[in-house]
């Protein structure tokens, strides 16, 4: 089971990676990152996608109530799994990971356009968050 250095080194073996980053959403710092910055600053690169970030994990228009699990059976947790954003040069992926605390953590995934490949990184990225260990 991967911790964050390994996890964040494997996240930058998929094609196209340029950076990646393992962030709180609730207060904006990122546990640790590698690769490039699409700001130049990794902080501030942490700080701007966690307001994303929380914005689709809390609002109810990305994560409406009714679809919450009621039912013993089903599994508990953020309701929203992933998120995709889209610019002009480049594709970013914030994976929510399930945590056995409070679960404000997510793997961030910044590709470049021309050579990521969004389908694959969004399959390793569920894997990575899956086997992840936070210590």
């Amino acid at each position: 089971m991967p911790g964050i250095d390994e996890c964040l080194l494997e996240a930058m073996t998929l094609p196209g990676a340029r950076g990646a980053a393992i962030v709180d959403w609730t207060s904006g710092l990122a546990l640790g990152s590698v690769g490039e910055s699409p700001n130049g600053d990794h902080e501030a690169t942490a700080a701007e996608t966690a307001e994303v970030a929380r914005s689709a994990a809390e609002y109810r228009a990305f994560a409406p109530a009714d679809t919450a699990y009621d039912s013993a059976d089903d599994v508990k947790g953020l309701p929203v799994e992933d998120l995709i954003l889209t610019t002009r040069a480049g594709l970013h992926l914030l994976r929510f990971v399930e945590t056995t605390f409070d679960s404000s953590v997510f793997l961030y995934l910044w590709l470049d356009r021309g050579t990521g490949n969004l389908a694959l990184a969004r399959m390793r990225l569920r894997d990575l968050s899956e086997r992840l260990v936070l210590r």
